[in-house]
This record gives C-alpha cells, structure tokens and sequence, in this order.
C-alpha cells in the first residue's frame, strides 16, 4: 500500500512538473512576443505559434525536459538529500534542457525560439520548479515533525562512525526517522556507547528475530569491512529478502580528499572515490567551452600566427613551432605546440645551464635565459608564444584552465606523491598560477595554488581565471 501510494504521489508530481514546464513555455512566448516586433498583432503571434509544426516542436521540448528531470534523478526519493542539492538538480537539468533548444534552434531556424524566449524559459521554469519542489519538501517535513510519514531505522555496528552518523540525524528530525537503536555485539570497551542515548537492542547473531517481530523500514550497517565482512553480507541478504531497505556508510576507508559516490559498473554496484574536478554535466560544459572559444579564437587569430611566424623565421633560423612531449591527464604524454622563442638547439643546452636555474624544485627556469632569441623574448613577454596550444585544447590534449603542463625531465623531479594530484585532470593554458605570480612563486606554492585549483574547481572559477589572466598577461607579471 505504501509503495502503491509512493508511486501515485511520484506520477501526480511528473504531471505537476510537465504542467509547470508547459506555464514556462507560455510565459517564454509572451516575453518573446512584446520583445519580437511590437508591430506585430498579438492574434497573429499567437497563430504563427500554434501551427502544427511548432506545437510538435514544444511537446518534444517539454518531454525531453522531463525526461532531463529523471536524468538528473529528481524522481527518486530526495528524503536525505538537501535543499541545495535539489536545487542544483534542478538548475542542472534546467539548464541541460535549454542548452539542446538553444542548439536546436541554430540548427534547424525556429523562428519561435527567440534568445529572449530561450533565456526567459530558462529563468522561469528553474525558478518555478525550485519554488514548487521547495513547498512540498516544506510540508513533507511539517508532516513529519507531527508525526506522518515517519521512518523506523535500525544501526548496525556500534563504533565513533555510527555514533556521529546518529548525531548528524538527531539534527535533522525534519528528515522524518526514528531511530530503534543499535545492533551489535558485547565487546570490552563498550561503556561509552550509553551516551549515545540508545540502547543495544539485540546482538548480531538474533537480529534475523527482531526483525521478524519489530517494525523496520531501513537498516544502515557501519560494520568493520575486514573483520566482520560475512556478518554484514548476511545482513544484506536477509533485509533484500524482506524487502527492507539498506544503507552501508561509504566512510569505510575514511579518506581525506576523495568524495565517495554510489554508481553501477556494468552489473556490479560499486562506490567510487574521487577527488577534485568530478565527472558530469559540468564538465561536459568545460569541454564545450574549450572547443568552442578554442576554435573561434585559431580562426580570429590567423593574422597574428601569420606575422609572428614570419617575424621568428625573418629573426632566427630553425622551426616556427617548438614541439616538447609533456605530462597531461593521468599522466598521459603529449605533444604540445609553442613559438618558438629559443634557439634550435636549446634543449641540449640545459645541462650546461642547470647551474643558472633560478627556480626552486625540479622545474628549469632562468629570468634572463641566453637561449631566448631577440623576438623570442617579446612573444614570452606577451605570452604570445603560448596561443598555438589552442591547436592542443581543440584536440583535447590541454583545458583553457588548468595546470600547467609540465616537461617529462621536469615531472621526473617530483619527490612527494602529493604534488603528482595535479595530473588528475586535464592541464590548461592558465590557472591560478599564472594569475598568482607566475615564476616570481616558489615551487611549493605553485603546487599548492595547482591543488587549490583541484579542489575548489566551478566553472565560474575557470571564467575568473580567464579574466584575471588577461591583466597579468598585459602587465607581464612573472613573465620569463
């Protein structure tokens, strides 16, 4: 019966949300109809807009929205989740959905899919569908704190990580559980576990009876992996023959930068550990925006590749472009492309220079290097020798932002493992380095700022960088 009455309250809110959708698709036309073209008559705009064509055009859009809806998992049960969390579901999936119209209407012309109507869209349905979901979670908890829809959970395991699991519970009554207390058996060194307010209810060995005899709707198991792993296998199987739900606590390994997330790997269900820049839509949109500004500036910039190369082949003999393998993603070797801005022959000339290297760690630099030539000195001032890497962020090889690309004789001078964390993602033309000082900060520092970079990563800091690093570029700061 309940789960009859999950399912009916889960379809009746799809409905409310197509319906809300449909709302922000007519508020959409009739923003876009005062800012279209005033002289047209409000019967005609109308016409033009319900004409089979488009009207089969808005119905895919409403669908494929609901459908992003699903994508983004706002149909599943956001009991524990918060409210951020759900809002940012939501302005992801929002935005995922205007995104294809936007791409759409270039592709295809629709004359109905104006920007003030896409922007609008947008705006409103995100802001509509946060209010509506914001409301019913509100009234789900008043609910709750009157005593409905209430959940009975068990803990299984007895340790520092359940009991701040309780705690964290006890602070949020609004989510609805009531706790039964604990299972676990009697060991030495119990004592402490009575100021955890909740007593032991049974031990391992009778639980598959309190089961049978009490009301139980979920079971988290914090139990020790490696020695209690059979124990908690027969917990699992004994619930899922029941039908009641279980929770592990993913902080069995208690790692101090990885963030744990559920996922299924083909039929397996695994938790994965990861840290810094995750998978998902927003790196998906990184990627685009690579590509794109990549590819719009190569096409703007041809008459600047132009008159720099012929001034480097005027100035110098040898190549136009330095190519040097470096360390990118995960360690992967690339070819990187740069002006050059040395003498042919300046690699073979660093071992009878290392004792100039001014810099501190095992990266290579001098200030006023005797390898550079005369308009190589001008292009590391303007950081002009650095645009050919558009050719490596177009191809994937480089991010507009990120850690800078490091040479292979530079990489194999790393001593501490932590540094080696910033080649878990994809290295950039600019980051918080380059803005930072450049070569004016010690290595340590870099390292640091490269960590920062990993772990604080948005996309609204990849747009700061990028225009932070147009004055540190006109200024030369810490050019060499």
């Amino acid at each position: 019966m309940l789960f009859f009455r999950r399912q009916l309250l889960m379809k009746a809110l799809e409905m409310l949300d197509i319906l809300l959708l449909v709302l922000a698709l007519c508020l959409a036309a009739v923003a876009s109809y005062y800012s279209y073209n005033e002289t047209v008559p409000l019967v005609r705009f109308l016409e033009m807009r319900i004409s089979v064509r488009n009207f089969l055009v808005l119905l895919a859009f409403v669908l494929g929205g609901h459908l992003s809806l699903s994508v983004f998992g706002l149909y599943l049960s956001r009991r524990l989740s918060t409210r951020k969390s759900e809002a940012l579901d939501i302005l992801k999936a929002t935005t995922l959905g205007s995104v294809v119209l936007f791409i759409a209407t270039q592709l295809f012309h629709f004359a109905l899919m104006t920007p003030v109507f896409i922007g609008v869209f947008w705006s409103t349905s995100t802001l509509l569908l946060v209010l509506v979901r914001f409301s019913i979670r509100r009234l789900q908890e008043v609910l709750r704190l009157h005593g409905r829809n209430l959940r009975n959970m068990i803990i299984v395991g007895m340790n520092p990580r359940t009991f701040q699991f309780v705690e964290s519970l006890k602070a949020r009554p609004e989510l609805g559980y009531i706790l039964g207390g604990f299972v676990d058996d009697q060991w030495a060194g119990s004592e402490p576990r009575s100021r955890n307010g909740h007593s032991l209810v049974c031990n391992l060995a009778e639980f598959p009876a309190y089961l049978r005899s009490h009301v139980v709707d979920e079971v988290v198991i914090g139990l020790p992996v490696k020695s209690l792993y059979h124990e908690a296998a027969r917990i699992v199987a004994l619930c899922e023959e029941q039908g009641i739900v279980v929770r592990y606590l993913s902080s069995l390994f208690n790692p101090r930068l990885a963030n744990a997330r559920a996922e299924e790997f083909g039929e397996e269900a695994v938790i994965t550990f990861q840290n810094g820049i995750l998978h998902g839509w927003p790196l998906a949109v990184k990627r685009l925006l690579d590509i794109f500004v990549s590819a719009v500036l190569l096409v703007l910039l041809i008459p600047l590749f132009a008159l720099t190369a012929l001034l480097i082949k005027l100035t110098s003999p040898g190549p136009v472009l330095f190519v040097q393998d470096r360390v990118g993603f995960n360690k992967r070797r690339f070819r990187l492309y740069k002006f050059r801005t040395m003498v042919p022959d300046a690699e073979e000339k660093i071992e009878e220079l290392e004792q100039l290297n001014e810099m501190d760690g095992p990266v290579f630099k001098i200030k006023n290097d005797p390898r550079i030539t005369p308009i190589g000195r001008f292009l590391r001032k303007t950081s002009i020798d650095e645009l050919p890497q558009l050719f490596n962020v177009l191809k994937g090889d480089m991010s507009l932002v990120g850690p800078r690309p490091l040479p292979v004789r530079d990489y194999n001078g790393f001593d501490q493992d932590w540094q080696r964390r910033r080649f878990s993602v994809r290295p950039g033309i600019t980051c918080l380095w380059q803005i930072n000082g450049r070569n004016n900060v010690s290595f340590d520092h870099w390292m640091e700022l490269d960590m920062q970079y990993i772990d604080e990563w948005s996309l609204w800091l990849d747009v700061e960088i990028l225009f932070k690093t147009i004055p540190a570029v006109l200024w030369g700061e810490g050019s060499a």
